[in-house]
């Protein structure tokens, strides 16, 4: 099944009412009570954003997003009805998108996961033209691999990291980030340019891009506190030398 949106919230009329309004304005969407639930859905659906909420039960949404991004990189939204600013920090910098109070609006909901869902697809589609020509940065080997550093591989047939023969699994947004960063080496990348070039997404800001290079770097580097392939300068951006 194809889910444009999954609505993970365990007040079920919230939940259900919303899925049907959207469902009436053809975005395929579901929803889920729990965060055991979520987790089975997105292992047998495929999911393009997810609308989280805090509160599940006996485990948080914080704690669920915590989970879908080990695996995931669709954007995800959290709503609640906590405002403080804690909840709010500690939402964006675990790997949420935006930030929604409750009440909404549940129309213009729609339309901002509309255009979030237009400007994702619009990325994919740039990251394959890109792959099928690369850019005169990018050294494409006759095995369609490409170097990052020694001996560490970006395979673009399966978009995975190769170590020797060890293959690491990365998501879709650590894929095209550290594309784009190796496309680009030798220079500073600009958190702006990474933003506009690799989200094209206003709603993402500098907390979600924190912590995608944190996740690639204990991918990628042998100590990821002292990294020594995706260079910080600080207050500009990142590079690979």
């Amino acid at each position: 099944m194809i889910c444009k949106c999954l609505i993970v919230d365990d007040d079920v009329t919230i939940a259900e009412n919303t899925a049907e309004y959207f469902n009436m304005f053809d975005l395929p969407t579901a929803y889920v009570t729990g965060y055991d639930e979520a987790i089975a859905f997105l292992e047998a659906n495929e999911v393009s954003l997810i609308l989280l909420d805090i509160n599940l039960g006996e485990k948080s949404g914080f704690e669920l997003c915590k989970r879908i991004r080990e695996d995931y990189d669709m954007p995800i939204f959290f709503i609640s009805a906590r405002k403080s600013d804690e909840n709010v920090l500690m939402a964006l910098n675990i790997g949420g998108d935006d930030y929604i109070s409750k009440p909404f609006s549940v129309n213009i909901l729609l339309a901002k996961v509309k255009t979030v869902l237009a400007r994702y697809e619009k990325a994919a589609e740039a990251m394959k033209a890109a792959l099928e020509q690369p850019g005169s940065g990018t050294v494409v080997g006759e095995d369609g691999r490409i170097t990052v550093s020694e001996g560490l591989y970006l395979d673009t047939s399966t978009h995975k990291l190769l170590r020797g023969e060890e293959l690491i699994a990365l998501t879709v947004m650590e894929y095209k980030m550290l594309l784009y960063l190796t496309e680009h080496r030798g220079r500073v990348v600009t958190k702006d340019e990474l933003l506009d070039s690799v989200w094209e997404d206003e709603y993402i800001g500098e907390g979600t891009l924190s912590v995608h290079t944190r996740h690639l770097r204990e991918k990628i580097e042998k100590d990821p506190k002292n990294p020594e392939i995706i260079k910080t300068v600080w207050g500009v951006g990142y590079m690979i030398e």
